[in-house]
């Protein structure tokens, strides 16, 4: 079981729970067909990411297997959403999670995803005492592939073609990381 205290802190970010005013920023980015381009959705309404901020607003603790930990991504700086991270509690028998995360393009390129994915591996490495956790993406999805690499997560997988997503045959790729992987990266000696 995993309730973290909030707000999470890196050096230049907030984690915290979605709350009601950040619609119009969520909204900002979820409309936008290159956010949505290699997720599962389309392009969102207003009415849309309003239903899905409820949901990411009650994403708040994983208690149970299955569950998702849904946190906006605050830029300190400015007090900016520029986007979210998540992590699932995949299984409880064999301690895995996945790790997940979507910007607002205005941010990209600075790091930001990896400073917020940082901090959603320490929580699941070292809170939720997890064994594995892994990251999944579109095959052609090269910015997030880098990512998960600078966070030194491995390549483990490239399934191809076994997804049919939005009319299209797509490959998808894995990447995962260990808790001995995780400890050895914090501890280099």
């Amino acid at each position: 079981m995993l309730r973290p205290r909030y707000p999470l802190e890196t050096e230049r970010l907030l984690l915290r729970p979605f709350a009601t005013g950040d619609l119009e920023e969520l909204h900002a980015y979820q409309s936008l067909p290159e956010v949505a381009r290699f997720l599962y959705w389309e392009p969102r309404t207003v009415e849309e990411s309003r239903v899905f901020l409820q949901q990411k607003m009650a994403a708040t603790a994983l208690e149970k297997e299955g569950d998702w930990l849904v946190l906006a991504v605050e830029q300190r700086a400015t007090g900016a959403l520029i986007g979210e991270v998540n992590l699932q509690w995949r299984s409880q028998q064999h301690r895995q999670g996945e790790i997940g995360y979507i910007f607002n393009p205005a941010y990209h390129g600075r790091g930001f995803a990896t400073e917020a994915a940082g901090m959603v591996l320490r929580l699941g490495f070292e809170l939720m005492d997890l064994h594995r956790v892994c990251g999944r993406l579109d095959g052609r999805n090269e910015a997030s592939a880098r990512v998960l690499e600078r966070l030194g997560m491995r390549r483990e997988a490239h399934l191809v073609e076994n997804e049919f997503v939005k009319g299209e045959w797509c490959d998808e790729v894995v990447y995962a990381m260990l808790r001995r992987e995780w400890d050895a990266l914090r501890d280099p000696g």
